[in-house]
């Protein structure tokens, strides 16, 4: 478990592989909640490859001086990543 913001990551090692790995993060919100916007890609291992950016969004609750993962929402596609920045660009437009 993580004590810091800054030690939160979504990267994975399996078998010498980091089978995930994180590219970029972005702190959304901090606090004894805090959420992270992470941008990572999943190796491929028949291609032997990484495959293409993926994004997810993930929620941490601090306790006991730890912080411990709630929730996550995974964006499946940059078509998706896509339609959702355009959503809340229409949003905030509006307002």
């Amino acid at each position: 478990m993580a004590e810091r913001i800054e030690d939160l990551t979504v990267n994975y090692t399996e078998d010498g592989i980091d089978t995930t790995k994180e590219i970029d993060k972005v702190v959304l919100s901090k606090g004894s909640w805090t959420t992270i916007l992470f941008r990572y890609q999943d190796w491929d291992r028949a291609k032997e490859a990484y495959g293409p950016d993926k994004y997810t969004i993930r929620r941490y609750q601090k306790r006991g001086g730890e912080y411990r993962q709630q929730s996550k929402f995974n964006i499946s596609s940059r078509a998706q990543a896509q339609a959702l920045v355009e959503a809340l660009q229409g949003w905030l437009t509006d307002d």
